[in-house]
């Protein structure tokens, strides 16, 4: 973890919500000090905590308790955090700290759902790159500790080849060999196929995996035998917790589903002064 690269994201965040100065707390505000808690409404998977920590850190004068561990679940009415220092600190980063621990613990909690149900199959949830512009690394690193894996961080770590690529190249094939002219071969190459013809001509390519793209569980079925534990299978497209069992099919490796990240709820925390 970039810890410097952290710390200006939450200069951001905090910066976007103070502006030039917090008013009220300005009005208000004579030197006091105060002690204040986060608690649970509601429960869930614990994800955010380095951050609120760092964050509190950079307002400065405020000591932090830490009730429960990163990835450990919480019910309603659990103490999170309890915080104690000075108060226009506390104040001032109340809604961000706030925003990152819900948003955050609403991912983990969800895919600490689709990992429990893959468990039993050996099969890894993958996320996406379906997230929220300037927020991505926060959002994965939720993924991570809800127990799912990251798929790749972003355009420049690994090859996929997705349908506009093929279009705009002219065939998989043509698409597979330029990739291969330019892009140092430490890349492993994962294309997406849209039917069984495709699959094949993917296979006879010798791609390192293969991403069946909105298949019914019947047709990953067939293209898992076909594949023969030639190259690695990923399942995509429309998959929520609701139907994702029906997609654990032996010689899956990988499921992805965005929805653990953008259709994720926040959890509902509160920060309370005492």
């Amino acid at each position: 973890m970039n810890k410097i690269l952290i710390r200006e994201k939450l200069k951001e965040f905090l910066n976007e919500d103070l502006g030039y100065q917090d008013i009220t707390t300005e009005g208000i505000y004579r030197g006091e000090r105060a002690k204040a808690i986060i608690k649970a409404k509601e429960s869930g998977v614990l994800s955010g905590l380095p951050f609120v920590e760092e964050l509190f850190h950079l307002l400065g004068k405020v000591e932090i308790k830490t009730s429960k561990k990163e990835g450990e679940s919480f019910k309603a009415g659990d103490t999170l955090i309890e915080l104690e220092g000075d108060a226009k600190s506390i104040l001032t980063g109340e809604r961000v700290a706030l925003n990152i621990l819900q948003r955050l613990s609403g991912i983990a909690t969800t895919t600490r759902k689709f990992v429990k149900k893959l468990e039993p199959k050996g099969i890894k949830i993958l996320d996406t790159r379906k997230t929220t512009p300037g927020f991505r690394f926060f959002e994965k690193y939720a993924v991570r500790v809800g127990g799912g894996t990251n798929h790749r961080f972003a355009l420049y770590d690994m090859v996929l080849i997705k349908d506009n690529h093929k279009k705009v190249a002219g065939s998989l094939k043509e698409a597979v060999k330029r990739v291969r002219e330019r892009i140092s071969p430490v890349y492993k190459i994962e294309v997406e196929v849209e039917n069984l013809k495709e699959l094949e001509e993917a296979l006879e390519l010798g791609v390192d995996t293969v991403m069946l793209d909105n298949f019914l569980p019947e047709e990953v079925k067939e293209a898992v035998k076909l594949v023969n534990g030639r190259c690695l299978v990923e399942v995509s497209g429309n998959i929520t917790l609701e139907n994702l069992e029906e997609y654990a099919i032996e010689g899956v490796h990988f499921i992805s589903s965005g929805s653990i990240i953008h259709s994720s709820r926040w959890i509902d925390l509160s920060l309370k002064i005492l």
